[in-house]
């Protein structure tokens, strides 16, 4: 059940003095309607997280999803606020979001906004100031723009389509990395863990031995954003969720990295299997995966 909406700071009462922190990428979109749309996604994020960044060290109340998915009042609150948003800034536009369980049938729709209210929600729980806000607008399955917000370090990576990934007001690049030895990889492990552990094993019994290292931070769409910014050189995860991946996947590509699925197919975020580098590891990581 969602939080009463009382109790949700309005547009007016969370002011947004971020600009500067997207005109760079603004100024990178390609039309005028692009321009709009990316500006909603991140100024909806900054809000959102400046929300979860004001609740961070207060009493949560934690609900369990699943044995070990929880759900915080605060992904709640977030998702109020976000979908609150969009419905007045775009409402012809149906929403998929994460604590709305009914919402996944939007995707039959050519143009819907994918939002994760926070990811990283047991990060959060344990007061590890690692999360994220995502938001995502896909059209006919790709997604158009993508803003995640990292709200403890107030960085915010964003993308529109033919526009550039950027990091606040810098352009976002994928490394140069061309060896595995040498390259920081990424994981995460699913929730069902219990069904999954053998597989999750193989996989790091096959890249652990041949990358510099891994790590495995518990926010994939921070991974994803750290691949596109060139913090990291790799991403894989298996039976992940389109809102963790939809902002991330535009990132990537358009700060020159590249995805698939473990087959090396193009990537969906309705597959579960993500893998995302910098381009030059992909192929020697995809084998390890397979």
């Amino acid at each position: 059940m969602l939080p009463d909406r009382a109790a949700i700071p309005t547009d007016l009462e969370l002011a947004m003095p971020h600009k500067p922190q997207i005109e760079h990428a603004l100024q990178r979109c390609t039309s005028q309607e692009l321009r709009r749309l990316l500006t909603i996604a991140c100024e909806t994020a900054f809000a959102a997280g400046q929300l979860i960044k004001d609740r961070f060290h207060q009493p949560h109340d934690i609900r369990m999803k699943g044995t070990i998915n929880l759900v915080t009042e605060t992904d709640l609150a977030s998702e109020a606020l976000i979908l609150e948003t969009l419905a007045q800034k775009t409402p012809a536009v149906p929403i998929m979001a994460e604590e709305s369980t009914q919402s996944m049938g939007v995707r039959s729709q050519p143009l819907y906004w994918v939002v994760d209210p926070l990811d990283g929600t047991t990060n959060f729980a344990h007061g590890v100031p690692h999360f994220a806000v995502s938001i995502a607008l896909l059209e006919n399955g790709r997604p158009k723009v993508g803003a995640i917000y990292h709200p403890m370090l107030d960085e915010l990576y964003c993308a529109s389509i033919g526009g550039g990934a950027w990091l606040n007001d810098r352009r976002a690049t994928v490394t140069q990395t061309n060896e595995l030895i040498n390259g920081l990889v990424a994981t995460g492990f699913p929730y069902d863990i219990d069904q999954t552990l053998p597989k999750v094993i193989r996989q790091l019994e096959r890249v652990l031995p041949v990358v510099r290292d891994i790590r495995r931070a518990g926010a994939a769409a921070l991974d994803l954003a750290y691949v596109a910014c060139g913090r990291l050189d790799g991403f894989y995860e298996i039976n992940l969720q389109p809102w963790d991946t939809a902002a991330g996947w535009l990132l990537v590509e358009e700060a020159g990295g590249q995805l698939s699925n473990f087959n090396g197919g193009p990537y969906s975020p309705f597959v579960p299997q993500i893998l995302a580098t910098n381009g030059r590891l992909h192929a020697a990581l995809l084998q390890r995966l397979q």
